[in-house]
């Protein structure tokens, strides 16, 4: 019966993290986080195509929640309300990886090639969005658009809740869908 490759996933990502963080993204070497991990560089191109998406783990999953949110909810809901929807039924996932998210920022922060990985892999969910809602009917454009807003509004939201821990990012979500439609004025 073949394994779950999750632990192994997880032990490589964190001494990604750690090395990353010690000794800067472009000093760190697939070995090194292999060797880190306790597990044959082998095994570690078995679960990443390269260095940077060691640190992309989990994206898959986070699409289809958002994905799959978009297309279970009930018919009649505007556009905007379904994405805000699909960004609040991903806040467990979030959450539950607040920590690693966190780390992971500190060193995108300070690495250009894991900004340009960040912001594909950010266009890919907005890519993921515009076509979940096309498919409940609504026109490409106007799909497109309210999944870029969504995108905004998660974006502001997560902000918020990263210098504030104390708020419940769900809240914060519909908190931030809520300013951008006050933003039109009457």
């Amino acid at each position: 019966m073949p394994r779950d490759g999750s632990p192994a996933r997880a032990r490589l990502r964190a001494a990604a993290l750690d090395l990353y963080r010690e000794h800067g993204y472009d000093e760190t070497t697939t070995a090194q986080i292999a060797a880190r991990a306790g597990v044959t560089e082998r095994t570690y191109f078995r679960h990443f195509a390269d260095k940077r998406e060691v640190l992309f783990d989990g994206e898959a999953e986070l699409r289809a929640i958002l994905v799959d949110a978009i297309a279970a909810a009930p018919d009649g809901l505007a556009p905007l309300h379904l994405v805000v929807r699909a960004f609040t039924a991903a806040v467990p996932l979030i959450v539950a990886n607040r920590t690693v998210a966190r780390q992971r920022a500190e060193v995108i922060a300070v690495t250009p090639a894991l900004q340009e990985r960040a912001h594909a892999k950010t266009a890919g969910l907005v890519d993921a969005l515009t076509d979940a809602l096309a498919e409940r009917g609504i026109s490409r454009p106007t799909a497109r658009l309210t999944a870029q807003v969504g995108m905004a509004v998660f974006e502001r939201a997560n902000r918020s809740w990263s210098g504030s821990p104390r708020h419940d990012l769900a809240d914060l979500i519909v908190r931030a869908a809520d300013e951008v439609r006050t933003l039109g004025g009457n």
